[in-house]
């Protein structure tokens, strides 16, 4: 079974507005973004976003804000990125949220005469390290609650350190997968082989069209394999974040699956 949900639209500029949107269109949760400025965990109102779930009968997932790099060189840049991540779970074992969605970042890079190198990659030891004390301040954090990191492909998983990163995470119980398919379509499909590999562990996705790498575009009006995609959602019952840009889109995403029978 896949339950489909809607990402934080710029559009709209409250909750509600999002959530009478969700309700509209049959969708079943709304994954709040923090990178937005309303989603800030000192400013969401637990009380408040607890009535408009009643209200409208949807949920929530978290996208954490995609900047959050508990990896920095910077020791104190390390711990408030941690601390942050730490209000999240706070959030969503508040509100019964099931996934918190992140990105791993590669960091800085050096570009040299001959090629091109990442911080990161040249201090693996203590790259990894520092995903270890997240990974398990996380971990502790989260407990027994029904709460899930899901790690999310970004710009590709094509550096050894970054497969060793997502392992490492992936050590935990507490960290599973997001597969992004528009995003491996517009590096040519590589992460998935990746993902798969590590297929019991995916459990949320991101879904949208694209053409080459113009991605974020309503189902239907790219080049993608849609169907095929919905089917390994549905073989992993995936949470599915139709994951558009305009209400528009999303609307049109929604009218496109209906017309097929996905929803």
């Amino acid at each position: 079974m896949i339950t489909f949900g809607m990402p934080t639209l710029i559009e709209l500029s409250t909750v509600e507005q999002t959530a009478a949107l969700c309700h509209r269109l049959g969708l079943r949760f709304i994954e709040l973004n923090m990178s937005f400025p309303q989603y800030q965990p000192e400013r969401m109102d637990i009380d408040a976003l607890r009535k408009l779930s009643d209200k409208y009968s949807i949920f929530y997932t978290i996208h954490i804000d995609e900047s959050l790099d508990p990896c920095s060189v910077n020791p104190g840049i390390a711990r408030v990125y941690t601390e942050t991540a730490l209000k999240a779970v706070e959030l969503a074992k508040a509100l019964d949220i099931p996934t918190l969605n992140m990105h791993l970042l590669r960091g800085i890079y050096v570009t040299l005469p001959d090629r091109r190198t990442y911080v990161y990659a040249e201090n693996e030891a203590l790259y990894l390290d520092a995903l270890r004390r997240f990974r398990d301040s996380m971990t502790e954090a989260i407990g027994s609650a029904p709460v899930r990191f899901c790690v999310e492909n970004t710009d590709g998983y094509d550096l050894p350190f970054l497969r060793r990163g997502v392992d490492t995470l992936l050590e935990s119980p507490a960290f599973m997968l997001t597969f992004d398919i528009g995003h491996d379509h517009a590096i040519n499909g590589i992460d998935e082989p990746f993902i798969m590999a590590r297929g019991d562990r995916l459990i949320h996705m991101h879904m949208h069209d694209a053409v080459g790498a113009k991605v974020h575009q309503a189902l239907g009006d790219g080049e993608m394999d849609i169907p095929r995609f919905l089917e390994l959602a549905r073989a992993h019952s995936c949470r599915v974040v139709l994951e558009t840009k305009t209400v528009d889109a999303l609307e049109r995403s929604v009218l496109w699956l209906r017309r097929r029978g996905y929803m």
